[in-house]
């Protein structure tokens, strides 16, 4: 296999809490994975289990930052899960890690 196929279905993903007293976002999850899922569902999977897991408290803020191995990168925010409905395929669900899908089921 060469390296450009290699990137071929790679996604990596990190749930992300907005800390604003040092105005950073913090890693508080990550993942990657090769499939041939939508990038953006996997992004909200990974974002609506970590939120079903961990509730935001007193207005937290959190996001997922999904990143292709072809170097596109997309972010998904609590608004998105709100707009597209907060199921989620089981085909998606079983790429995430054990937390994540118990915490969806």
């Amino acid at each position: 296999m060469s390296p450009e196929s290699d990137a071929d279905g790679l996604v990596v993903w990190e749930v992300q809490r907005y800390e604003p007293f040092s105005r950073v976002w913090i890693c508080k999850g990550y993942g990657r994975t090769t499939t041939d899922v939508d990038p953006v569902e996997l992004g909200r999977a990974a974002l609506a289990g970590h939120l079903a897991r961990v509730p935001a408290r007193g207005g937290e803020t959190f996001r997922a930052v999904v990143r292709t191995g072809a170097g596109g990168s997309l972010t998904i925010s609590p608004d998105d899960l709100r707009t597209h409905g907060s199921t989620v395929d089981p085909e998606v669900c079983q790429i995430l890690p054990g937390y994540l899908r118990d915490a969806l089921t």
